[in-house]
């Protein structure tokens, strides 16, 4: 991807209620995949207030999360609501929703032509839209914990000095204290395939995605079998995570309106199942530039592929 030239940052966001299951087989934090869909949401608002600007890319810091659910012990239960008896007077079924609070930053690429003025006027504008919003299923609301001089939406014209650049983004990272960046690692998740398979040949990427998933304690007996010690084998450092990045075809298209049910009958329709892959949650001040955090849509329609990337690792084994 090219280097971005403008950053509309809209920091310290509440999010209250949003989706904490983010695939069939992760939850704690929505998918990256509802983080751009809000950002082609919001582009589509903007245009609808004359106001056109491109949002290609978009990252998240998080500053803090509340999951809605039990805590303690080895298993946690999401906290259900009770919905209202149904039109026969029945106990309505229990839906299970996992909901989780959230404290972030959005950090969006965005391209205009626009004077000091008018991306004043743009990023409140967009902030102000934003309010209204939903985030991954979640309702934005004002957060009593910041100060509203730091809830400021802020258009950042990058300079093309590389120095004065460098400086412009250690501003930015040291705002985005304290919290996490969430960035691809599909290194990791390719380098331990690899691992596990000099092993065993029948390993798979899912036995590697699985173990870098868990915490795995390892026993260690002295040589004369008296002292046993338990430890926590960690393949990598880091804070590794599962992460779903997409979705992949499972069928061929199907004509428009031939699907019934479908959300909208005016498009080919096929069917996908989600794809995994580890991510790392990273502090923003080790981030080198703007482009490590940001992800964006890597289509590949001939594979049946409809995935989102990230450049964090291709920048660092560039440097």
């Amino acid at each position: 991807m090219s280097r971005v030239n403008n950053l509309l940052v809209l920091p310290r966001l509440r999010v209250q209620n949003a989706n904490a299951i983010s695939s069939p087989m992760t939850w704690g934090f929505p998918a990256m995949s509802a983080f751009v869909g809000m950002m082609y949401a919001l582009e589509r608002k903007l245009a609808a207030a004359d106001i056109n600007v491109s949002l290609n890319r978009i990252g998240v810091v998080c500053h803090d999360v509340e999951p809605q659910a039990t805590e303690g012990g080895y298993t946690r239960a999401f906290h259900l609501t009770r919905n209202p008896v149904d039109k026969t007077g029945a106990t309505a079924a229990i839906v299970e929703e996992g909901r989780i609070h959230l404290d972030i930053t959005l950090i969006f690429a965005i391209d205009a032509a626009a004077s000091d003025e008018q991306r004043r006027h743009i990023a409140q504008q967009a902030g102000d839209t934003v309010a209204g919003m939903r985030i991954a299923g979640g309702s934005v609301m004002p957060n009593p914990r910041v100060s509203p001089d730091r809830q400021r939406p802020m258009w950042i014209a990058l300079d093309d000095d590389s120095s004065e650049r460098e400086k412009q983004f250690k501003r930015l990272k040291r705002r985005w204290l304290p919290g996490f960046a969430l960035v691809l690692r599909d290194d990791r998740l390719a380098e331990h395939t690899g691992t596990l398979q000099a092993k065993d040949v029948d390993a798979t990427a899912l036995d590697a995605w699985l173990d870098l998933s868990r915490l795995n304690h390892q026993c260690h007996v002295a040589s004369e079998g008296e002292e046993v010690r338990w430890e926590i084998r960690r393949p990598y450092p880091g804070w590794l995570v599962p992460v779903p990045v997409g979705y992949s075809a499972i069928s061929e298209h199907f004509e428009p309106g031939s699907v019934a049910n479908v959300r909208d009958m005016q498009i080919p329709f096929r069917f996908v199942e989600s794809i995994y892959s580890i991510g790392e949650w990273v502090s923003p001040h080790r981030l080198t530039s703007p482009e490590d955090l940001l992800w964006y849509v890597d289509n590949d329609l001939d594979a049946g592929l409809y995935r989102l990337n990230n450049d964090y690792t291709q920048r660092a084994h560039s440097t």
